[in-house]
């Protein structure tokens, strides 16, 4: 009887902490993701008014919500806002990938870039555009077909005898060799107007987009992300391992397969309109989860965090070497190098 007595006082005890650490870490993410937003918007703020013609931030304002001075808005509306909304919502897409993957794979390497969806995606962009001659939106879904066939044939040779994880890592960076080699072939033997613009458009690049791209590219984004809702709770169970999953009655390679079809569907909207953008997806979750200190990768901090590294770095891209304006894939790529070495060095010293 004492026994049971105490028994019920320790739990008395143990819940209440538990209660207060799950509220903190709930509050800290709350308090992040609007950090986060802040950045961004005031980045966007920034962004919209930089340039050959610059705007001071409360004539952008104005021109955004008054519509006082027509030059003002025809500047901010019609030829910079698109590519910064472009930029807010393809940085979350790939925020958002990347958190899915690594969460199913349980790997910090984890990430569309460096398993592979993103050369699959470029595959098929180059196929239409060299190929078939292609304009804007057959190359895009040339893209998502390529992302969606690529993540098709590592799924299937990673997860054969139930091996996941670390498997579908190494599988996908053998996979995206053969296809990176497949995608020189196909410059090599195009004609040199063609392939200029293919090697343009891999580097990843904002530049030209219109508003003609940002309704389907919003209104997609949008489908995929009431999809994700409610296969995001089977994120964390997947995390405790494919034992720990089955145990709560959860069939794993159902769930396993439409996770990653998702990431891979986030990560081919974002290739299909912008090119491939290298290592947002990759340092999107690993950053949001050291700011909000969360045992698991949560999918909004991840989104917001992806958000405001690419609008940075597409910011950075314009004007830290002007007149000379590069592609937003190029500043991703030597950042995301960095923290890329950084986080092998970190698991080498775990380990």
């Amino acid at each position: 009887m004492s026994s049971g007595i105490d028994f019920g006082r320790a739990m008395l005890v143990v819940r209440p902490p538990t209660l207060g650490f799950t509220a903190r870490i709930g509050v800290r993410t709350v308090v992040v993701c609007a950090v986060l937003l802040a950045i961004s918007l005031a980045t966007a703020v920034l962004a919209l008014g930089s340039g050959d013609y610059s705007i001071p931030p409360l004539r952008v304002l104005r021109a955004l919500f008054l519509g006082d001075e027509r030059f003002d808005r025809l500047v901010v509306w019609d030829w910079r806002l698109p590519r910064i909304l472009l930029a807010l919502a393809l940085g979350a897409a790939l925020g958002v990938s990347g958190a899915i993957l690594q969460s199913v794979t349980r790997n910090p390497l984890g990430s569309p870039d460096i398993i592979g969806f993103n050369t699959g995606a470029y595959t098929g962009a180059l196929i239409v555009i060299l190929t078939l001659g292609g304009g804007h939106f057959q190359t895009a879904a040339g893209a998502t077909i390529g992302g969606l066939g690529a993540a098709l044939v590592i799924h299937l040779l990673a997860f054969r005898h139930n091996v996941t994880g670390f498997r579908m890592i190494i599988v996908g960076i053998g996979v995206s060799a053969m296809l990176a080699s497949i995608n020189t072939w196909l410059i090599m033997r195009a004609d040199l107007d063609a392939a200029i613009a293919a090697a343009a458009w891999g580097a990843g690049s904002l530049n030209g987009l219109s508003w003609p791209q940002v309704g389907p590219t919003l209104l997609i984004l949008a489908v995929l992300a009431f999809a994700l809702i409610p296969a995001a709770p089977r994120l964390q169970v997947l995390e405790l391992g494919d034992d720990t999953a089955r145990a709560f009655g959860l069939n794993v390679s159902r769930a396993t397969g439409w996770l990653i079809a998702l990431s891979v569907a986030f990560t081919s909207v974002a290739t299909a309109v912008a090119g491939p953008i290298a290592f947002v997806a990759l340092a999107a979750p690993h950053l949001a989860r050291k700011l909000t200190r969360t045992p698991s990768i949560a999918l909004l901090p991840a989104a917001a965090m992806g958000a405001t590294l690419l609008i940075t770095c597409d910011w950075i891209a314009q004007h830290a070497f002007a007149p000379t304006t590069v592609p937003v894939g190029i500043v991703t790529a030597s950042t995301g190098g960095l923290y890329l070495a950084y986080l092998l060095v970190a698991e080498a010293r775990r380990n």
